[in-house]
């Protein structure tokens, strides 16, 4: 048995169960509301699928746009395909979720970002650090200042 939890793995894990189970409710059921999502992912990953111009044109990373028009979302396991269009062009993408970097539904205030501690910190070159998680809901409103009432006001 590990010597540790691995805790940045497992939430990684469970974002992407989250994800998973999204996907599979809209490609079922279709997207409800103003709901939309932003899904930016790595296009040099090894499991993704996507045309060579796409790759070619966003070498790295791409963002994806689910809202108005999309067709054949299919959700496994593993990832998702949908066939999205580019400029009248329908284009088939197959993203695993382990290429996914961010997943953002705007209408609502919600994101994930994948992170690895890599990425914050180059100069350090240790494969057992866990995965850094950041997950964002509401922000917060910014507070007023304390106003003061008088009750006497509300007395009879």
């Amino acid at each position: 048995m590990s010597q540790k939890i691995d805790y940045g793995n497992l939430m990684h894990e469970a974002m992407r169960g989250l994800i998973q189970k999204v996907l599979a409710r809209v490609a079922d059921e279709g997207l409800p509301g103003q709901h939309h999502f932003f899904i930016t992912f790595d296009t040099m990953h090894p499991d993704v699928e996507l045309a060579d111009w796409l790759s070619d044109r966003y070498p790295g990373e791409m963002t994806i746009v689910l809202e108005h028009w999309f067709d054949a979302l299919t959700v496994t396991d593993e990832g998702f395909s949908v066939t999205l269009n580019f400029g009248d062009n329908p284009e088939p993408i197959y993203i695993p979720y382990d290429a996914i970097r961010t997943f953002v539904d705007p209408s609502v205030e919600f994101g994930l970002r994948f992170e690895t501690q890599e990425d914050d910190f180059d100069d350090e070159d240790d494969d057992d650090e866990a995965p850094m998680v950041e997950m964002a809901e509401e922000e917060p409103k910014p507070r007023k200042e304390a106003e003061v009432v008088s009750l006497d006001q509300f007395r009879k």
